[in-house]
Formats: C-alpha cells, sequence, structure tokens
C-alpha cells in the first residue's frame, strides 16, 4: 500500500468533522450546528443534547473511554482534566454511557489555579470552559488511552479571558466585521465572511534522551545553560535540507501519522541550519484552528519523542553558538466565496483592492510596530532576536522589488502605471527547464514580509503560542480597515477617494518599509533616524501591551479589555522573573554539585600524576603540568566567585517586590551573573579530560543521534 494511499485512509478518522456530523445527525440539528459555525448563532440546547450523544458515541467506537476539554490557560501549556463517559450504574450492574449536552458546552476547572494575573483570587476558584465549536474535536491518543478532546476557550467566572483563544476569536471577529466593509465597497456583495487563516512553521531540535536526561539543565529549564562549542558546528551548511538521519525520520513518520489521524495538515519535513535542528510545517487554516493545531504539534512531537528514546527541544536557544528555532505565522486574509484579499494578481498596480489592503497593513504595522514585537517576546526569543540567525528586533516590512515599485509610483507621481514582472530563468544549461522566476527575490532576515499572496512574521520564539500575533495582527488590521471603510463609504467620489487614501497610507508609512538586509549594522541606525522602536528584550516589550494606546485599540474592538490586558502584563513579570530564577539556581546547583567537584577531581588527578613523575625522576619537566593546574586552577577560582555572585543576585531578585521591579533585577543583575559564570565553566570543559566531565557534551548532544 502506497504512502499516498495511506494517508487518505488515515486523514481526519479522529476527527468530528464537518463529513462525520453531517453523517450522524438529522438534517434540522445538522443545519441548526453549521449555522451556529458559520455566523455565531447560539446553539439550544436540544440540539446541543443531540451532538453531545453522537460525539460520544462515535468516539466509544473509537474506543475512547474519556472525554476532555481542551484548552490553553495562560500557563503556556495545553490544559485537561479526563471524565469518563461512565454513569451510575443500572440495579442489574450494566454501565450506562453517558454525555450531555451541558458536559459539551461548558466544563468548570479551578480558575484560580491557573495564572490570571489578579483577574482570579484563591478564594474565587470558578472558572468556565466554552467549547469552540469553529474548530473540531478529535481523540488524542496517549499513554492514558483514546481521549475525546473537545477545543474550548477559557474564562473567569465575571467573563475575562484566561487564555489565548478566547481573544483570538474576538480579533477574528473583529476584523471580519471590517473587512467586509472593505470587500463590499469594492462590489463583492456576496461575500458574507473574511477568515485570517494561517499556516504556522515549527522548528525544533531532536536529542538522544539518555543523554538528555544526564544534563539537569534541558531537564528544568529546556535549554543548556552550560556548553562549549564541538569542533564543527553548521559552519559547512551541511545539515540544512541534509538526509534526515534514520531515528529522526521515524520520529518524523510517527508525528505525521499522529497528526494525520487528528486531522492536522503536517505537510513540509527538513532539517533546518544547526546540527539536530528540523522543522515541520502545516497546511492554512482559519487561525483559530491553525493555533490548536500547532499546540497539538508540539504536544505529538514531544510525546512521539519520549516513546522513541529521544528528547524534543522546543526551547528558542537550546544551544549557544548555533541558530535557535523559531516559528514562522503565515498569515492572509480571505471571503468565504474564495478571494484572497492579499493576492496582487499579474499586475498589482491595478488591482486597487489589494492596493488598500496593502496600504492598511502597512499603515497598521507602522502605528503598532511596538506591539509586533511583543507578540514575539518570551525568555527564550530573548536569546535569538537581533543576533543574525533570527529576524532583527525591529520590526519592518520586506514587499519586495515589485510591489515597493508600485508604491513608490504612486508616492512620488500618483499614479502607479506599470509592474515588474519576472524574467526567464538563465541557467546557462540547456538540459534545465525554461520557467519565469518570480518578479521579486525573497528576503529571510525581515521579520514582516510579503511572500507572495500572504505575509510572513517570523519573529515567534519556538516554543510561543502563533495566537498572540495573530490576536494582533487582525486587531491592527481592522482599525486600519475600519479608519478606510469610515472614510470611503461616505465618499462622494468613490475611485478619487480611494486613489487619494492608498496614496496618503502608503506616504505616511513608507518608513517601515525596508528590502535590504535586517541584519546590518547600518539598518540599526538607520531605522533609528526613522523613528523606528528598537526594543531588545521581553521585559522592555511587556509594558507595551498596557500602554493607553494598546488599551483604546483592543478596547474599541472588544478584544481585550484594560483588565485583562493589565493581568496579562502581570503574569508575563512573573513569568519573566520565575523562568530566569529557575535558570540561575540550575545553574547553581550544576556548577556547586557537579562541575566545581569534577574539575577539582581533575586537578588532583593532574598533580598526582605530575608528583608521581616527581617521585620517579626529580629532574623531569612537568612544566605542562604546571601551567594546567595553573590555569584549571585561575578558571576554578574564577567560576566559585562567579557562582558566589550569582547567589547573592538571586536572592536579591526573589527578595524583591513587585512583579516589573523583580524582572528587571533578573535581567539587569541575574542574567549578566549567569554569563559570567557560564564563561570560565565553557572553558574548563575544553580542558578536563571527557570522561570526568559530569554531563554529555554540546558533540554528544547534536552529532550523536
Amino acid at each position: 500500500m502506497s504512502d499516498a494511499v495511506r494517508i487518505t485512509e488515515i486523514f481526519g478518522t479522529n476527527v468530528f468533522s464537518d463529513t462525520v456530523m453531517r453523517e450522524r445527525l438529522p438534517k434540522k440539528v445538522y443545519a441548526e450546528v453549521r449555522k451556529a459555525i458559520v455566523e455565531g448563532t447560539e446553539l439550544s440546547f436540544a440540539t446541543a443534547e443531540v451532538v453531545a450523544n453522537e460525539m460520544k458515541d462515535w468516539a466509544i467506537e473509537k474506543g475512547a473511554t474519556h472525554y476532555t476539554h481542551w484548552f490553553r490557560p495562560l500557563s503556556g501549556i495545553a490544559a485537561e482534566k479526563h471524565d469518563s463517559f461512565i454513569s451510575s450504574p443500572k440495579e442489574d450492574g450494566r454501565m450506562i454511557m453517558e454525555f450531555s449536552g451541558r458536559e459539551l458546552i461548558k466544563g468548570e476547572p479551578d480558575a484560580s489555579s491557573f495564572p490570571s494575573g489578579g483577574l482570579r483570587a484563591t478564594f474565587e476558584a470558578r472558572g468556565y470552559t466554552a467549547w469552540d465549536m469553529t474548530s473540531p474535536a478529535f481523540i488524542k491518543e496517549d499513554a492514558t488511552g483514546k481521549i475525546l478532546c473537545i477545543p474550548t476557550a477559557f474564562c473567569s467566572y465575571t467573563g475575562e479571558a484566561l487564555d489565548a483563544k478566547t481573544p483570538l476569536l474576538r480579533s477574528m471577529e473583529a476584523i471580519d466585521e471590517q473587512a467586509l466593509r472593505i470587500v463590499h465597497l469594492f462590489g463583492n456583495t456576496g461575500a458574507k465572511k473574511v477568515t485570517p487563516s494561517v499556516g504556522p512553521e515549527q522548528e525544533y531540535f531532536i536529542v538522544d534522551r539518555e543523554k538528555y536526561l544526564q544534563r539537569k539543565d534541558l531537564i528544568y529549564t529546556g535549554r543548556t545553560l552550560f556548553g562549549a562549542m564541538p569542533p564543527k558546528g553548521q559552519e559547512m551548511d551541511d545539515h540544512y535540507f541534509g538526509s534526515i538521519p534514520a531515528r529522526v525520520g521515524r520520529f518524523m513518520k510517527a508525528v505525521n501519522q499522529e497528526l494525520w489521524k487528528m486531522g492536522v495538515t503536517a505537510k513540509t519535513e527538513h532539517n533546518e541550519v544547526a546540527p539536530a535542528q528540523h522543522e515541520m510545517a502545516t497546511i492554512y487554516s482559519e487561525a483559530n484552528v491553525a493555533c490548536d493545531h500547532n499546540q497539538l504539534v508540539m504536544e505529538t512531537m514531544k510525546r512521539v519523542a519520549t516513546e522513541q528514546g529521544l528528547a524534543c527541544l522546543m526551547h528558542e536557544k537550546p544551544f549557544a553558538g548555533v541558530n535557535g528555532s523559531g516559528k514562522h505565522n503565515n498569515w492572509s486574509l480571505t471571503t468565504d466565496n474564495g478571494v484572497n484579499l492579499l493576492e496582487p494578481g499579474n499586475t498589482p498596480h491595478a488591482n486597487i483592492q489589494f492596493l488598500l489592503v496593502l496600504a492598511c497593513i502597512l499603515k497598521a504595522v507602522d502605528e503598532h510596530a511596538d506591539l509586533m514585537r511583543f507578540a514575539a517576546s518570551n525568555v527564550g526569543n530573548d536569546h535569538r532576536l537581533g543576533a543574525n540567525e533570527a529576524p532583527p528586533a525591529i520590526v519592518s516590512v520586506f514587499l519586495g522589488d515589485q510591489l515597493a515599485d508600485v508604491m513608490y509610483q504612486l508616492i512620488n507621481t500618483g499614479e502607479a502605471t506599470r509592474s515588474i514582472q519576472g524574467e526567464k530563468l538563465k541557467t546557462g544549461a540547456h538540459s534545465l527547464p525554461v520557467f519565469t522566476k518570480d518578479a521579486t527575490d525573497r528576503n529571510r532576515t525581515s521579520p514582516f514580509a510579503f511572500t507572495g499572496n500572504k505575509f510572513e512574521f517570523r519573529m515567534v520564539g519556538s516554543s510561543d503560542t502563533v495566537a498572540t500575533i495573530n490576536i494582533i495582527l487582525n486587531t491592527i488590521v481592522a482599525e486600519a480597515f475600519k479608519e478606510a471603510a469610515d472614510i470611503l463609504e461616505t465618499a462622494a467620489d468613490f475611485d478619487l477617494a480611494v486613489h487619494d487614501l492608498i496614496k496618503k497610507y502608503l506616504t505616511e508609512h513608507q518608513r517601515i518599509v525596508f528590502n535590504g538586509n535586517g541584519y546590518s549594522g547600518e539598518w540599526v541606525e538607520e531605522a533609528a533616524r526613522r523613528g523606528l522602536p528598537n526594543i531588545g528584550c521581553m521585559v522592555d516589550a511587556i509594558p507595551v501591551l498596557s500602554s493607553e494606546k494598546s488599551v483604546a485599540l483592543f478596547e474599541s474592538f472588544g478584544v481585550y479589555s484594560r483588565t485583562e490586558l493589565e493581568s496579562r502584563v502581570e503574569i508575563l513579570y512573573e513569568i519573566y522573573a520565575k523562568s530566569i530564577n529557575i535558570e540561575a539556581r540550575t545553574m547553581i546547583d550544576m556548577a556547586g554539585k557537579s562541575i566545581i567537584p569534577a574539575v577539582i577531581a581533575y586537578v588532583g588527578e593532574v598533580a598526582s600524576s605530575m608528583n608521581c613523575v616527581l617521585d620517579a625522576c626529580e629532574e623531569a619537566d612537568v612544566s605542562v603540568q604546571k601551567e594546567l593546574l595553573l590555569e584549571c586552577s585561575d578558571l576554578l577560582s574564577e567560576t566559585k566567585c562567579a557562582l558566589a555572585l550569582l547567589k547573592e543576585v538571586t536572592g536579591e531578585a526573589a527578595a524583591a517586590e513587585g512583579t516589573e521591579a523583580t524582572a528587571r533585577i533578573y535581567r539587569e543583575k541575574v542574567v549578566p551573573a549567569m554569563d559570567a559564570l557560564r564563561k570560565p565553566v565553557d572553558e574548563l570543559e575544553m580542558i578536563v579530560e571527557k570522561e570526568m566531565w559530569p554531563m554529555p557534551s554540546y558533540g554528544d548532544l547534536m552529532f550523536e543521534i
């Protein structure tokens, strides 16, 4: 049986999909469910009862024994509480299997046990999970068996969002409403809905689990806190797109099969730039479904890796000295009658609707570049952004030669009369096929790049959710669409008004467009001259979320309330402080209990060996041993002093009051102290005999797989 046939046989078999609902639900019930999904109408209790019963029967037929409301609280990981379908047994001992409409629609987890940023006090425990009908239920198979997972949103007793899904759904409604106004202005009155579509790319590392378990830093923090580079890293560029190692290939195959069964469209897989680094991408889907699927991708990768004696590292920078991992968020807008609003066509200079949409997006990104930067802020990403391996921390937009040329025509002359067209590719080999190349090149250094019929936001961290950037993108573009629609709907001369508005937006926001090398120092200087924000780290990015400008933006579209934004600020400061605290304490533990004793033991062996030589021959030359002892002793002393300093500043940070103040102490004092401790330890690793070093090396982890 071919792989292609097998994919068609297993794809979606564990999904309570539209096809399954159509087959199993009464026509009237199915019609009401579809209307609720498409139009957002309320589902009647009677219909919910029917759906729940059929969903239960389907799941049991598939071998499921339990169900769960599957949601993602602000802790950053998926949460689930399993309940079996069994109910009170009958008098004759037979078991009843039940699942009610109420259990389908609503759950009640303890909201005070998840991060809430003050939205929920310990004594105020009630929270609710609410069924997201637009994201299909699925069966997940793991060590606990087969579990019916119902994607849900999570909110507090008073209605505030305690997750990313709730504001994401709100933002999707906001951009739908405003984008429809634009679409209708251009005559597409048949469109009833505009949906943001997302295709995430996921980068990750795979290492041997036995070696992983020998490193406390990987176990506790997901990254190596110590580690000297091996003789070979990624400098030969021989890993990227190279032959996939056998163990990794088996892992990828198993991951694909698990994801396909759950309806996740895993498509692309390949080796990435760094040794042991790989990537997987999925096909586009609606933004909330794409976010759910990306969460499933990460969960499945970690689970399958463990089952196969491997470890999957999702941290943005698990190894110093080689590229870290990110997550590219490909974003577009599509009407329900098949029009991609970001499709420029062959003559974009004449595609007025596209030019207006493009101008609105440039306006949105320019006015809210700080929010875009915030979307890429997490603890691990601080190690990547601006480090010549990922987009810079300065947000800019890459349009490419074709669209940039159209933009400057409009700005300089008021008219765009031509579009640069792709030429035939000349390879110099007559045996190769002749084809037309694209009208513009790609730019991997751009944070937000136009790539044909979509925008690619390249800054998201590999361990992070893609929900945040899509919430922000949807909302800021909705704001730009609203302003444009407000003007155009009342214009006496629509054609003239839309022409003038496009030129106005492009002229006022052209500073955000940059097609050059985002890694260069010249760009940093140029961006400063343009007045673009350059936010260097997570701690500096967090306040952006609760600024008056951000509050006004999100509240105007009902995406976040001020209270919800302020709660997230508190949570993020806490996450930063706690994460760095765990890293610092892990370094202290490793250095004090493992590394320093190992170095002392090695120094003792060298000294003992030197004394044995001298005992045998007092005239022997032991200068090498003495130099080695002196070098190790100096580095050991430096290590001990750095360890003492790290203990001191970590204690100071832990005793600080206030979430922002605490986070800043960790950023400004603890992080530099960690770097100071790592430096002599990594030098010692290059000296101490390998068999005596207390943990697997970078070479062991990245190349022995």
